[in-house]
């Protein structure tokens, strides 16, 4: 028994050594693990060749061949002393074993299950947290005081009010029913107990849920179409709801009240920097400059389909005019859509703000629109390619910029310019060009197809599609319509044009109705899709419909083209920089860079200046030039109206009165008129003399238009003084009675006055006998020239004339008509036929000259009648009363002259100063004028100078900032 009992209990012996060596050694467990199973097999079949047993007691084989777990690592070394004490014992392990293996598989089933369940909520709440928007931008938008509650709220009584710990675990389960259910749960695994029972029927019933109905695999796609679109719209309402409830909290914490909520400077968008790029670009070149491929979205289409519908709904309000049929869109309009607090529009231009949630400044807006449109069409135009900014900002809006353009025309109807269509073309293609511009081509679905126009001017500007969304508005009348539907899905695709796209959408954009709102719009929209057989049939598929998707798409592809292109306008604007730089060095390297804008201020300054100059001219100087014109101006009037009628009475008295009758009534009407025309014309003259002298080498002549023109300009604006000539007259009159002459030195200057006016008129006289009587003997000898037969005639009729004057020196102003028969027999006696009229013309010449030679000759005499005159001409046989009247003649011009001079320096001075500020703000606020004006090569390289920097500096800061953005 020993032997054999040393012998059995060898190999166990051997597997226990190996097990604890395989225990030490740590570098190579699985092959001692193999090696101690065939080992402990060896034992176990020399223990039962020894001890045998019979077939009920023997332990099943199966369960040696199982896989090798943490549980059977222990129980073989405590196998052959089991069996050596009590050959029953070995029956008895295995079957706590597979008790104890069942409830270990039930507790790795619970933990995998608790693992599962939690890895598939976090994985769960992970997806619903990323479709959720990032507020964390938004943080500002908390008030400050909410960070201050603690200082507010007392959290130690809400502590309190808060239920203990004993009243908590009142409301946790029953962890002893727990475990009593645990436990009644491993009694069903116990061999012959119902457990057994129960797995089987959860077999069998596993098999029977195998054999499920089948359903169609049209059925099953229905479904799931269905299901896609309600779980679509049932994400777009809570995105609306939730962008809905963030802008009444946008409303609320941005607007100033009494709560202490003050509202924040917000940092200049992205988008509303690109946007001011374009309009200096606009502003660069209005006619759109082919060089700047800056992109934008062109929205282009046929005259109503619904282009603007399709803005409004992008823009989230109806901001555009509306009319049924007629062109509304005469203009190019470009919206820069941007987010912001409050839902509001601005032109560039002004600084007042619509808001869009009222109707009033909705409407007020639509009509400014119109109003603008009409205002940038010329006279016998119908279009425009002037262009109209407009920014809108609100919350959820997407941001880019967006260009509407008129809608192409097939026929030019009544009432439109010949040229419309071309117009409108010409317009469009402009846009287009741009290889960066996005195309938004916009189709009316309601018509057909065939009559569409925009589709093939579209594939022209861009025959691969690589930059044109196709958009089928009217989705609602097409489908209605419509016979097959399958057309619609053409269109869509492309099929039915020559034209490729990027993407294809449909859209509804209302029921036709003008007072629809954007809301229900949106409404109708949504619920048209939802029910629409376009999306069941799948002929479209979801992100290919409705506003909102249409929005993100055209928004991304904006943006994305964005990034792509304006790093490369950048270097290209830079380059251009570079090159005029060089020009301006090498053409003006002396001057700066000045721009029109400052060279007109410059111009300003320098106008001002000689303005100025006029207030320094001397009184004397004023008053000879004032004297001068006055007599210059009112001379002939004096001499023919006045002196030479009132020199042809018989006696003194006659004269004077004469004199003082024709004197009245010239100072009643002419005389004050004529000074103060005098006196402005004199002005005008010192004026334009300052502004067109020149200064040296200062002088520049870029000026001379512009000076020119605020001159004339300021001229036409000025307008003297209407009470002066009141005044004028009073001072005039006075100066013409007086006839007091007080020394002789007063007398002596009237004599030279009135002897150098008899001279200058006896000059003029004789100038113009000689043209008509024609060239002496001396002249057509010297310069051999010859008479006319007119002048021939005349020089006749001119000697019979003077013998009559010598044979009768008192001979009377006008001749008899027995006078002038005599004068033209005589002539036809020697042959010359002369006319009456000829004769009595002829006479008044040789007449004034007889008359101012006798003139000259009395103020000769009158040099020392001075004496005479202090006597009043008493028993005196000389008579100088046209002495007197040269002298009353003088001193009214010098006190006119006096009068005018203070005038000019008190108030027409300043007056005209005033007038010339005026003109040149006119002129700084018409950029037309400007142009006109300052104008040649030196002004347009500075003004391209300047823009370019301008637009490459915007582009620099625009890319910084959108680096930044992208970080």
């Amino acid at each position: 028994m020993w032997r054999a009992a040393s012998v059995a209990l060898g190999p166990c012996l051997i597997c226990r050594s190996l097990t604890n060596g395989a225990q030490r050694a740590r570098g190579k467990p699985a092959p001692l693990l193999l090696l101690r199973q065939k080992l402990h097999l060896v034992s176990q079949s020399v223990h039962l060749s020894r001890h045998p047993v019979s077939k009920a007691q023997r332990p099943p084989l199966r369960t040696l061949t199982q896989p090798f777990s943490a549980l059977r690592r222990r129980l073989p070394s405590h196998g052959p002393h089991l069996l050596i004490k009590n050959g029953s014992q070995p029956r008895r392990n295995f079957w706590l074993a597979r008790v104890a293996s069942r409830l270990l598989r039930l507790r790795y089933i619970v933990l995998g299950s608790a693992v599962g369940g939690g890895y598939t909520a976090k994985k769960t709440y992970d997806q619903w947290k990323d479709m959720l928007p990032d507020l964390g931008e938004y943080k500002w938008i908390v008030p400050d005081f909410i960070w201050e509650l603690d200082e507010y709220v007392d959290f130690e009584k809400l502590k309190n009010a808060l239920p203990d710990s004993e009243d908590l675990a009142k409301l946790m389960p029953d962890f002893d029913k727990i475990g009593e259910s645990i436990s009644s749960l491993t009694g069903l695994f116990t061999p012959g107990s119902s457990g057994d029972t129960a797995f089987r029927a959860t077999d069998q019933g596993s098999d029977h849920e195998k054999q499920y109905k089948k359903v169609s695999d049209k059925e099953k796609v229905d479904q799931l179409q269905e299901e896609l679109l309600r779980t679509q719209l049932k994400y777009q309402r809570m995105l609306e709801r939730l962008e809905k409830e963030n802008k009444e909290l946008r409303k609320i914490v941005l607007q100033k009240d009494d709560k202490g909520i003050h509202q924040r400077k917000l940092k200049k968008s992205l988008i509303d920097m690109y946007s001011e790029v374009l309009d200096t670009l606009s502003d660069y070149d209005a006619s759109y400059n082919t060089h700047d491929h800056l992109p934008r979205v062109v929205v282009v289409g046929d005259q109503s389909a619904g282009k603007t519908s399709v803005l409004e709904m992008i823009a989230q309000a109806r901001i555009f005019p509306r009319g049924s049929g007629e062109m509304m869109t005469r203009s190019p309009v470009k919206v820069t859509l941007s987010e912001g607090p409050h839902h509001v529009a601005m032109f560039k231009d002004s600084s007042r703000e619509f808001d869009l949630t009222k109707e009033e400044d909705l409407a007020a807006l639509r009509n400014e629109i119109e109003i603008r449109m009409r205002k940038s069409v010329s006279e016998g135009c119908t279009v425009s390619s002037e262009t109209i900014s407009l920014s809108v900002k609100g919350p959820g809006l997407q941001r880019m910029v967006l260009v509407d353009l008129p809608g192409v025309i097939s026929t030019v109807t009544s009432g439109m310019a010949p040229d419309t269509k071309e117009t409108i073309f010409s317009i469009s293609k402009a846009y287009m060009q741009n290889p960066n511009a996005i195309i938004l081509c916009i189709q009316d679905g309601s018509v057909d197809a065939e009559r569409s126009i925009v589709t093939d001017l579209v594939s022209q500007m861009d025959p691969q599609g690589k930059r044109t969304i196709f958009v089928l508005t009217k989705v609602d009348l097409a489908e209605k319509n419509v016979a097959s539907p399958s057309r619609i899905q053409q269109i869509i695709e492309g099929k039915l044009f020559p034209m490729k796209a990027l993407g294809y959408f449909a859209v509804v954009t209302g029921k036709g109705s003008n007072a629809e709102s954007i809301e229900s719009i949106r409404e109708y929209e949504e619920e048209f899709f939802q029910n629409s057989k376009l999306l069941k049939n799948c002929m479209l598929k979801a992100h290919q419909v409705t506003t909102r998707n249409l929005s993100l798409a055209v928004s991304d592809c904006f943006w994305k083209m964005v990034r792509e292109s304006v790093e490369q306008q950048a270097d290209a604007f830079k380059a251009t920089r570079f090159n005029l730089e060089t020009e301006w060095k090498n053409n003006y390297p002396r001057l700066r860079e000045l721009d029109r804008n400052e060279l007109f201020e410059k111009a300003k300054n320098e106008i001002l200046d000689e303005v100025i100059s006029l207030s320094q001219v001397t009184p004397k100087h004023w008053e000879e030039m004032l004297q001068k014109s006055l007599w210059e101006r009112v001379s002939t009037h004096v001499i023919e109206n006045i002196y030479l009628p009132a020199a042809q009475t018989m006696n003194s008295g006659t004269f004077n009165t004469t004199v003082d009758i024709k004197l009245k009534q010239w100072t009643d009407k002419q005389l004050p008129n004529k000074a103060v025309e005098v006196a402005w014309e004199t002005l005008q003259e010192e004026f334009a003399r300052f502004m067109t002298e020149e200064k040296g080498k200062e002088h520049d002549d870029i000026f001379d238009k512009l000076k020119q023109a605020v001159k004339e300009e300021s001229i036409k604006r000025h307008r003297w003084n209407e009470g002066a000539e009141d005044s004028l007259r009073v001072i005039q009159h006075n100066a013409l009675e007086d006839r007091s002459i007080s020394d002789k030195q007063q007398w002596d200057a009237a004599i030279q006055f009135m002897e150098e006016t008899l001279q200058s008129r006896l000059k003029d006289t004789e100038s113009v006998i000689e043209d008509m009587v024609g060239p002496d003997w001396k002249k057509r000898w010297l310069y051999w020239v010859r008479r006319t037969k007119e002048q021939t005639i005349r020089n006749e009729t001119k000697n019979e004339l003077e013998k009559m004057m010598k044979c009768n020196e008192e001979h009377p102003a006008y001749l008899a008509s027995d006078e002038v028969t005599t004068v033209r027999k005589n002539l036809e006696a020697r042959g010359v036929a002369v006319d009456p009229c000829l004769i009595k013309d002829t006479w008044h010449q040789v007449y004034r000259r007889h008359f101012l030679k006798v003139a000259l000759g009395h103020c000769n005499l009158c040099r020392r009648g001075f004496y005479y005159y202090q006597r009043h001409f008493v028993d005196a046989e000389l008579e100088c009363n046209d002495v007197v009247l040269f002298w009353r003649i003088q001193r009214m011009l010098s006190i006119t002259a006096n009068t005018l001079r203070q005038q000019l320096t008190n108030t027409e001075v300043r007056r005209l100063e005033k007038n010339v500020k005026e003109v040149l703000e006119d002129f700084a606020e018409d950029c037309e004028k400007k142009m006109k004006l300052l104008t040649g090569k030196r002004v347009q390289l500075a003004e391209d100078l300047k823009k370019v920097r301008e637009i490459q500096e915007k582009l620099e800061a625009f890319i910084e900032a959108l680096h930044q953005e992208e970080k």
